[in-house]
């Protein structure tokens, strides 16, 4: 066999050994971006949990936020003003509906009043809510706007004014419609008086409203009258 056949078949095998080497190569870098995809993936997977447990650490401080209802105890009255035929009628509501704006509202919209019915609710003696509603108009009054932090119906009154949550070492003063009875004879000036009021428990300050409105045997009849489901 001449030199040239040897060499040529050194170069043969040189070739295949080059060849097996590139593929050996390419294998090896094929592993590493393969590892380096599951690195990201196992990283976007991270990320994605930790965006999970951000969301459910919000939603957790949201709940915990928010206020307690007040119990049956606290609750001092709920009763509905309206006249029909003219006649002036109250009756008391369900205790549950203090803890509740939308559905104390949807409760007043059932009543057939001659011009609605106005829902009167008072929480501890600490503050009242006044609700008129006369087909798809809706007016609230809140005495104290810092009993947002603390009650939810005062919070749902604070929320269905457009207003924000007030700070709790604010002072204390009403938020609202102050006419919301000015039709019924009882001012805005007057309604800021009494509303102002912080040496009267809340109840007391309803029922001198009751009195500018002349209802105040028929409320008081209501508020001895336990409501009936």
């Amino acid at each position: 066999m001449s030199q040239f056949s040897d060499e040529a078949d050194f170069d043969a095998e040189d070739d295949e050994r080059d060849e097996l080497f590139e593929d050996d190569i390419d294998e090896f870098d094929s592993g590493d971006d393969s590892d380096d995809d599951d690195t990201d993936e196992d990283d976007t997977d991270d990320d994605d949990d930790d965006e999970d447990d951000d969301e459910d650490d919000d939603d957790d401080e949201d709940d915990d936020d928010e206020p307690e209802d007040a119990s049956w105890e606290e609750i001092d009255l709920v009763v509905a003003l309206y006249r029909e035929d003219g006649q002036p009628v109250a009756m008391s509501m369900a205790p549950e509906l203090a803890n509740d704006l939308d559905e104390l509202i949807a409760s007043l919209r059932r009543i057939p009043g001659d011009a609605g019915a106005t829902g009167l609710v008072s929480i501890a003696g600490e503050f009242f809510v006044v609700c008129r509603v006369r087909g798809r108009t809706v007016q609230v009054l809140l005495s104290d706007a810092v009993a947002a932090n603390d009650w939810p119906i005062a919070r749902d009154a604070v929320y269905f004014l457009g207003e924000d949550i007030p700070d709790p070492d604010d002072d204390s003063e009403p938020t609202g419609d102050l006419g919301i009875l000015a039709d019924q004879g009882l001012s805005e000036i007057n309604m800021e008086s009494i509303a102002g009021n912080l040496d009267e428990d809340s109840d007391e300050l309803l029922a001198r409203i009751v009195k500018r409105l002349r209802f105040t045997r028929e409320y008081e009849k209501a508020l001895s009258t336990p409501h009936r489901h």
